[in-house]
């Protein structure tokens, strides 16, 4: 169980480094970067595979954890909560649901001719759409709920004064 979580971790750590190297933070982001992505993944994972919630709310909840965590780290490194959060939250995208939403459309419109194969994917399709826009739509809202419920500090994290 433990090295489950860990592998899930230490893949979402890498994966939020390189979206993050694509936004090109500085270079001191990238550890709270990872340390974002890792606890916000594995905590999804634990809470999908070890406590039966299903991916939309798991991913709200890490999306929470993560958009808070980035309100904190922000604050220590004095980075804007978007720079350290938004890297870190990209690979909870479900892009497994997306490609089957893509598939699933594109099938369905070559299997005209054969009406139950045409259910199926247009099943398929409404299936896996409406769970991953809702699964998006989670991440977006947990992350911004951090910056809705403390805007004032989520908006000076990079006007304060460091005292080394």
């Amino acid at each position: 169980m433990i090295w489950a979580i860990l592998h899930d971790a230490v893949f979402a750590a890498i994966a939020g480094m390189g979206f993050g190297a694509l936004s090109n933070p500085p270079i001191k982001a990238f550890p709270y970067i990872a340390l974002l992505a890792a606890s916000g993944h594995a905590f999804r994972f634990v809470l999908m595979n070890y406590l039966g919630v299903d991916i939309a709310l798991a991913s709200l909840a890490a999306s929470m954890l993560i958009g808070f965590g980035g309100l904190w780290l922000g604050y220590i490194a004095c980075f804007p909560i978007t720079v350290v959060s938004i890297p870190a939250l990209l690979p909870m995208v479900p892009g497994k649901l997306a490609y089957n939403t893509v598939f699933s459309i594109i099938m369905f419109l070559q299997t005209m001719e054969d009406p139950e194969e045409h259910s199926r994917y247009m099943y398929m399709f409404i299936d896996n759409g409406i769970l991953s826009l809702t699964v998006i739509f989670f991440l977006a809202i947990g992350v911004i709920v951090p910056i809705a419920l403390f805007p004032k500090i989520a908006y000076t994290l990079t006007r304060r004064q460091h005292k080394y």
